[in-house]
């Protein structure tokens, strides 16, 4: 299997940014970690050995990033606008420094986007905002409401990054018809602590007409690495 390891920094959010990407061929995948997790935390996790199969046949390709959860959500220690805005300098970067280097790693102008737990919610915000980079989108063990780190702050931008907020109100046609285009597939178990979120994102998206995809994995399917590892090997392309 083809390995890399890539590091720039990042002018969008002053430091340096790493990743690895795994394979030569198929459809590229960012892979967001879980929470406050790094770019080599799903390969340590056995979720790359567990899909090995499709990345070397060509199927496939990851490229497994780093999130700022310790400086954004997570970040109790400064004030909410402050990690909403560091926040919205990590989707700048995302957009503008890692889509770009995908799109040249692999010559392909889209890409897809998968993660589990707080993972999921990076992959699924992301798609949502950017429907037209990111077009499939596979989430496990979603959790997706982030006013809770909030601390009871609230604004439009809040709003915004927040998708069981903003998906009710969303009325644009440019998104929804580029979101009814993608693919959704959102994943839990029937013991998840996160599966009532994901349950309600996939109404959600159903509401507004957007085709998904949703399973409940029976046999007590719980919040946990040896649950997403099964998933991925069904789910993933």
């Amino acid at each position: 299997m083809l390995r890399e390891y890539h590091h720039w920094p990042s002018r969008h959010l002053a430091r340096e940014m790493e990743l690895l990407t795994f394979g030569h061929a198929g459809v590229p995948m960012v892979v967001f970690p879980t929470s406050m997790g790094t770019f080599f935390d799903y390969e340590d996790r056995g979720m790359v050995a567990a899909i090995a199969d499709k990345i070397d046949a060509g199927l496939l390709r990851l490229v497994c990033v780093t999130t700022l959860d310790s400086e954004t959500f997570y970040a109790r220690h400064v004030p909410p606008r402050l990690r909403v805005d560091r926040y919205l300098s990590y989707e700048r970067y995302v957009v503008d420094e890692l889509v770009p280097f995908v799109r040249h790693l692999t010559g392909r102008d889209t890409m897809g986007v998968t993660g589990c737990s707080f993972g999921a919610y990076h992959a699924f915000t992301m798609a949502l905002r950017h429907p037209e980079i990111f077009t499939d989108c596979i989430t496990m063990g979603g959790a997706f409401d982030i006013t809770r780190f909030m601390d009871g702050y609230y604004d439009r931008d809040v709003y915004l990054i927040c998708p069981p907020h903003f998906l009710p109100g969303l009325s644009e046609p440019w998104f929804l018809d580029r979101m009814r285009a993608n693919k959704w597939v959102l994943v839990t178990g029937e013991q998840d602590i996160c599966r009532s979120e994901t349950e309600q994102a996939a109404r959600l998206l159903g509401a507004k007409g957007v085709p998904n995809s949703l399973h409940v994995w029976g046999h007590g399917s719980v919040h946990d690495w040896p649950e997403w590892i099964k998933m991925a090997k069904a789910y993933l392309p």
